[in-house]
């Protein structure tokens, strides 16, 4: 027996085919528990093309699995919780004990070549990325002297958008110093302040997908990966294989930070755990290939 979720139409069965394909698609797995929140995802999805039930739609969303449909389908489905200064003692074991060491791994600074490579991936809105420069300019002695690229990813086009136009709201900027909001920051009204252009200008936006192992081949020799609450929502088989993405993304000796209810050790034995005064971090053995 199936039952019919109103509006979106869904049985049982759709559901579960549902599922199936959007895990291959993106590598993300609903559970059953998640079943309220893709129904009403799926309705809205629905109601933003021509079609006007689940079985028209999903049709026409295999058939055009790389255009505006899908696209709109991980938009709705994807979580993007995030504010500035979100966990910041990994920021702090990133300035006190990871960057220096990341620079003495490379030579120290008379003999390093090449930019100090730091990913935000998922980026969401971009509140992660523009931390780690409001840091780093802040509070980072030798960023005068030391040439950093800082980059976003997230497989949301829509977050990447907002992540590119940097306005943002109380909300997201409740833990940022008010000395920080006037000197970095512009008002722009009812609330709402944009992160100054020469702070956006640094940091490089991309689409990708952490699963998809062909696109990520183009992400290479980062130093430091903020990779946080992301692997949560991933099983055993999609997990391994973004931790084997991430490690292909990583200069050896690199350093990879999750959330902090997220364990590398559960998912691959690639990384190293390293104990930090702030906290737990996972590098790529410099012996690796």
């Amino acid at each position: 027996m199936t039952t019919a979720t109103a509006g979106a139409g869904l049985s049982d069965a759709d559901f579960t085919r549902f599922c199936e394909y959007f895990y291959k698609r993106t590598g993300i797995h609903f559970t059953p528990g998640k079943r309220y929140f893709v129904d009403k995802r799926i309705e809205t999805c629905i109601r933003n093309s021509r079609y006007d039930n689940f079985a028209g739609w999903f049709a026409a969303l295999r058939t055009s699995d790389r255009g505006e449909m899908a696209q709109d389908l991980i938009n709705q489905l994807t979580v993007n919780e995030t504010y500035f200064l979100r966990e910041d003692y990994q920021f702090d074991a990133m300035l006190n004990t990871v960057l220096p060491s990341v620079i003495a791994d490379r030579g120290g600074l008379q003999r390093m070549t090449g930019p100090v490579k730091i990913l935000s991936l998922p980026c969401s809105t971009g509140e992660e990325p523009y931390s780690i420069a409001l840091r780093l300019l802040e509070e980072w002695d030798l960023i005068d002297h030391v040439d950093v690229e800082i980059h976003g990813a997230d497989i949301d086009s829509e977050v990447l958008a907002k992540a590119s136009h940097a306005s943002y709201g109380e909300r997201s900027l409740h833990r940022v110093p008010k000395a920080w909001l006037a000197k970095y920051f512009v008002a722009v009204g009812a609330g709402r302040y944009q992160v100054e252009d020469g702070i956006r200008s640094a940091v490089t936006l991309h689409r990708v997908n952490i699963c998809d192992t062909a696109s990520m081949r183009a992400f290479r020799d980062y130093d430091v990966i903020f990779c946080r609450n992301v692997l949560i929502y991933f099983d055993e088989l999609s997990s391994r294989r973004a931790a084997e993405n991430l490690y292909g993304a990583m200069r050896p000796g690199g350093y990879l930070f999750l959330g902090h209810s997220e364990s590398m050790s559960r998912i691959s034995p690639i990384f190293t755990p390293t104990r930090l005064p702030e906290g737990l971090v996972y590098q790529r053995p410099t012996g690796g290939n």
